[in-house]
Formats: structure tokens, sequence, C-alpha cells
């Protein structure tokens, strides 16, 4: 959370957003490191709410402000309101220091989101990328917030395939993608069914490119064509 600068609607309820990038190998999460002399450790990008803002609004200001980031598809997909949320004592002091009021439980709204390209962090923020297997114990209930959300994007990514190329860069390998599915659906994927289920996705198109400066044989080049994508998923929703 950041130090208000501005008059916040209710000191019990607050945002907190969950966004996931695909740097090639491996899921990542955006968090906040928490250096002060009592606590070391990291936490989800989170705002308490100002007076003149809405959810949505808060979500985005949260993210610019404390990561110098700026996301499209911010989507709310969780509210939590336990009463243990806030009941490590440090958490709690961090909370009245940061915003300088009594401050005890929190209902927060979760945002999600996936992107493409993992954003620049710039040095000036206490923000950083880290990788979803990497992840060690959060602020508050942060750690499961990230399990649901991880949940919530493998139900989008049956629905909405879309998602999963949207994590992609626009020129992808096929390896790429069968990384990105298995772990989005946390299991290995068998290679041989997986070019199976490839024939089944007209919108992954070849390209007539290939990797280059690679120790190995060179891999040809997808792309994610939208347009099929539209007419496949559109037929199939009239049906």
């Amino acid at each position: 959370m950041e130090s208000n600068t501005k008059p916040i609607a209710h000191n019990h309820i607050s945002v907190d957003c969950v966004v996931i990038g695909f740097d090639g190998t491996q899921l990542q999460v955006l968090l906040i490191k928490r250096n002060t002399q009592e606590l070391h450790d990291m936490k989800l990008p989170g705002s308490l709410i100002y007076q003149d803002e809405d959810l949505d609004e808060a979500a985005h200001r949260t993210l610019d402000t404390l990561a110098g980031v700026q996301i499209d598809n911010l989507s709310q997909f969780k509210t939590y309101g336990s009463h243990n949320r806030t009941k490590n004592s440090l958490d709690t002091h961090w909370l009245q220091q940061a915003w300088h009021q009594h401050i005890e439980r929190i209902v927060t709204i979760a945002y999600f989101s996936t992107v493409r390209q993992l954003p620049r962090i710039s040095s000036q923020f206490e923000a950083t990328w880290v990788p979803l297997n990497n992840i060690q114990e959060l602020a508050f209930d942060h750690n499961t917030i990230i399990l649901d959300a991880l949940e919530h994007m493998r139900m989008l990514a049956i629905t909405t395939p879309s998602l999963l190329f949207n994590m992609l860069p626009r020129k992808f390998t096929i390896l790429q993608l069968r990384t990105l599915f298995s772990l989005v659906q946390n299991r290995e994927l068998d290679v041989r069914n997986f070019h199976k289920k490839l024939k089944q996705m007209p919108y992954v198109v070849s390209t007539e490119e290939y990797q280059k400066s690679v120790s190995h044989r060179a891999a040809r080049y997808y792309r994610f064509d939208r347009k099929i994508y539209n007419k496949v998923y559109g037929v199939r929703a009239m049906k």
C-alpha cells in the first residue's frame, strides 16, 4: 500500500492487484517489496480507496503509483473479507504506519490481469517481477489471493483461450506455446497429444520465420490470428 496523500473513503476497504506475465519459460507475478525495520517481505500491489475514485480507478492508480505500470485489462475476480486477514500484528502495525490511521480489519477487492511482456519496473519503485515458483510467504493473505487468481486464469483459459495467446509474444514457437499451456494447466503436456490439439487450432498460423542465433535447430515462429479465432468461436457460440 502507499501512504495516503488524499482523503480515503474507508480505512477498511482496499484493492489488491494480481498481474501475471510469461517470460517464455515461467509465469511471473508483480510484487511490492515491503522493507522496514521489522519487515523484509513482499506483497501484492494494493491500496485503500480514495474518496474521489471508484474501485477500478483505485486499481489502476495503485499499479501506476506503486509500480509505474499501466494495465488495460484489469478485472475484479474475488472479494476477501475474512477477519483473519490482519491477524498478524506486524501487518496491522505496518498498515497504521503507512496510512497514519488506526486500521484493523480490511475487506479487499482483488483484481486480475495478464500481460504480454513483463513491463520494465523503474528502480524508483519498490516493485519486482517474481517467478511463481519462487514466491515465499507474503503479507496478509496474498498467497491465497495469488492461488485463487491462478485458478481463475485456468477457468478463463478454458472458456476464452485467447487469454493465453495474449500472454505470448507476437511471434512464438510451439515450445513456448506448450510451456505456457502446461504452466497454466499445472501439469506436463504430452508432446504428441499437444501437436494433435494444435491441429484443432486453425488460429495458430505458421510463419516463414525461424529462430536465429540459437545453438539448437532453429524453430519456426507461429502467430495468433484473431480474425480466424473470432470466426471459430463465433460459429461455436451460435451452436
